[in-house]
This record gives structure tokens, sequence and C-alpha cells, in this order.
């Protein structure tokens, strides 16, 4: 049973992680303008990567007596993890986003919880705990009502093939991490997948050369905030809470994602979210409230 110290961090981190992103969906939004997918990408896992690795050089040695570098069969999960979820994630996403608004990419990625939670039960033996399924039942049904209910009303059909491949490579990515986890120092998990990531986006850096060039400064700062905060420390904080808990539990958490998004939209786009929607937020809120419940033990 996990101490309530322990637990608490963890909640604390999980919280730092839906918020953050949360605005990651309406700076993508904003700065899709001005920046392709691919130099999108680049420019978030390539200032990510560099945040992380001089994060993990400047911490005193005495605080990480657990660092080592992965061994031969850590290497296949950091690969698929970084492939995955921080290079095939961010590209679908951040060209999904030119074609839909915050709100509904937000929606339709978060079917990664529910496959989370089957991919864990079945792969990582977790089962499948009665909270995690009903949680995660009554979340999803918040997130189709918000789906039915953006402020354009119609989805463009390629922008929801990329986030449903988004959602798919989002939820692997996760189920590899978690093994990881219990080995690796969450840090180092994060710099590495996060390297791979900048990696397979090496291809982009022309593109990204040349839109260095015309974008304005607050895109660019904008793009330094998506590298900085939800990648740098929002992968981080993820990595920390997964490690404490359940990576289906975890899954069912970040169904709080698209209400933020859906708030932080309506207040900085102008994306204004319909009463339907209200009430979709309020039945992920309450699913995910039921997924981190636990039972008292006598």
């Amino acid at each position: 049973m996990e101490a309530p110290p322990q637990k608490g961090l963890a909640t604390g981190a999980a919280t730092v992680t839906v918020v953050l992103w949360a605005s990651s969906f309406v700076a993508i939004r904003h700065v899709g303008t001005e920046f392709s997918a691919g130099a999108l990408a680049l420019i978030r896992l390539g200032l990510g990567s560099v945040l992380l690795g001089a994060f993990l050089v400047l911490r005193p040695r005495r605080e990480v007596p657990e660092r080592r570098w992965p061994g031969k069969r850590d290497w296949p999960q950091l690969l698929a993890c970084g492939l995955l979820w921080f290079g095939v994630y961010n590209l679908t996403l951040n060209e999904a986003e030119r074609r839909l608004d915050a709100g509904t990419a937000a929606m339709l990625v978060h079917i990664a919880p529910l496959l989370i939670a089957l991919l864990a039960g079945l792969t990582l033996g977790e089962g499948f705990p009665r909270q995690v399924v009903i949680g995660s039942l009554v979340a999803f049904g918040g997130i189709v009502l918000i789906g039915t209910s953006t402020s354009t009303g119609r989805a463009e059909t390629w922008g929801v093939v990329l986030c449903i491949t988004a959602a798919a490579s989002y939820a692997v990515g996760v189920v590899t991490q978690k093994p990881l986890l219990s080995r690796l120092p969450a840090a180092e998990v994060t710099w590495l997948a996060c390297t791979i990531g900048a990696v397979v986006c090496l291809p982009f850096a022309p593109t990204l050369i040349d839109e260095l060039g015309t974008a304005s400064a607050g895109t660019i700062w904008w793009a330094v905030y998506l590298a900085v905060f939800p990648t740098a420390l929002g992968f981080t904080t993820w990595a920390f809470a997964l490690r404490r808990t359940s990576a289906g539990k975890m899954g069912a958490t970040v169904y709080a994602v698209p209400v933020v998004a859906i708030a932080l939209g309506w207040l900085f786009l102008g994306e204004t979210p319909a009463l339907l929607a209200l009430a979709g937020g309020a039945l992920c809120l309450t699913g995910v409230a039921i997924s981190r419940r636990t039972r008292r033990i006598r």
C-alpha cells in the first residue's frame, strides 16, 4: 500500500502534468500558425532535451544515488517510448491542430487513457480494477460530450485520423515507459526518450531554420514555453507520478486535460465552450475522482 506522503507527492505531480499538458494544446494551436508540424516538434523536443540534460548534469550527485546507464534490456522500451510518444505523437498532434481547434484535438487524443488501461491490464499485469474501469468509462462519456459541443461543431477528417494516431502512440509510449521506471530514475528516462524523439525530428532542421527567420518573437517564445514547461517539466512530473502509481490510474487522471484545455482555449483563443461541454467537463472530473479512489484496508 502506497505511503500517504508518496501518494500526496504523486497526486501533486499528476496535477502539474495535467495543467501543463492542457496548456500545450492551446500553445500548439497558436504556434502552428507560423511553424510547421515538424519544425515545431524539433524545437520543442530539442530544447526540452537540452534542458533535461543540463538538469541531470547540474544536479548534485548525492541526490541521485540510483543513477545508472540503461542496460541492453532497457533500450527496446526506451526506443519505443522515444519514437512513439515523443516523436510520432508530437508530429501527428502538431499537424492535427492545424486542422482542428484545441478542445477537439484534446478530446480526440484522450481516447488514449482507455487504451492505456487496456494495454496495462493485458501486458503489465495491472488487471482491470473496478474503480479504474468505471472511472475511465465515466470520463470517456464526458469526453464524448465535449467532442459534440466544440466551438466549430465539426471535425476535419484528416485531423481526426492524426489525433487517433497520436492517441495510439501516446498509449503505447506510456505502457513501454512504466517498466523502465521500476529500474531507472524518472528524470533519466524522460531525458533519453525526449532525446530520441528529437533525433527522429532532425530531418526538419532546415525547415525550422527557415521558419525561425520569419516567425514573430511572440510565437518563438510560445515555442520555448512548450519546450520548458509541457515538455521538460510536464513529462518529468508525469514520470515521477507514474513511478508511484499504476499506468491505468495515471491514464484515467489525464482525462482532466481536455477540461482544462477547453477552459484555456476559451480564455486565450476565443473558442467558447457550450453548456454541453461544461457538462462533459464535470463528467471527466467525476471519472478521474472515481479512478483515483482507493479502497480502505482494514
